[in-house]
């Protein structure tokens, strides 16, 4: 299965995903964690500032992943989309070619959990923008694509243990 989690910034896509690897039902999966503080250190612009060309590598990192037979990743395609479409640099209509082309790749996730910012506090990483408007924009721009491209999506929210027994009761059931 092709499972990952979508959200707007410090959710705790990765904590989860770090916590699924300790997990004996995942163990023959390949997981994958952003990496955007690698990614900002060779000058890969991020948040409201990405580039065109720094959403593609974006997107060519989640369409790698898809690949793979077993991926849990905290990324998807989705978060790559809602980022172009809020970056200030990118032009709409740039934006609007971008996700077309990058919805196709939507449909190949078995499974996307959708995490709720709700109750959680913004983690300044050193990388992230703790800017909470734009973490708002990010998370309806993420509504709005996947209940357009893929809404059979699964909304988790919790502790990381409320989300881990959600997410087995939906692939396990």
């Amino acid at each position: 299965m092709k499972i990952g989690f979508t959200g707007t910034m410090s959710v705790g896509k990765t904590t989860l995903v770090n916590a699924l690897k300790e997990l004996p039902e995942f163990e023959d999966y390949t997981f994958r964690t952003e990496r955007s503080k690698y990614l900002r250190d060779l000058g890969i612009p991020l948040n409201t500032d990405s580039t065109i060309k720094g959403q593609i590598i974006f997107l060519a990192e989640r369409s790698s992943e898809l690949l793979q037979p077993r991926i849990i990743t905290d990324r998807t395609v989705v978060d790559v989309v809602a980022f172009t479409k809020l970056a200030e640099s990118i032009p709409h209509f740039i934006a609007d070619q971008f996700e077309e082309l990058a919805s196709h790749m939507i449909k190949e996730y078995d499974y996307i959990f959708y995490i709720s910012p709700k109750g959680v506090s913004i983690e300044d990483n050193g990388v992230r923008t703790t800017d909470s408007e734009y973490r708002k924009k990010i998370d309806k721009e993420i509504h709005r694509i996947l209940n357009q491209r893929y809404p059979q999506y699964v909304e988790l929210s919790g502790t990381t243990e409320e989300r881990i027994q959600k997410i087995k009761q939906t692939l396990f059931p």
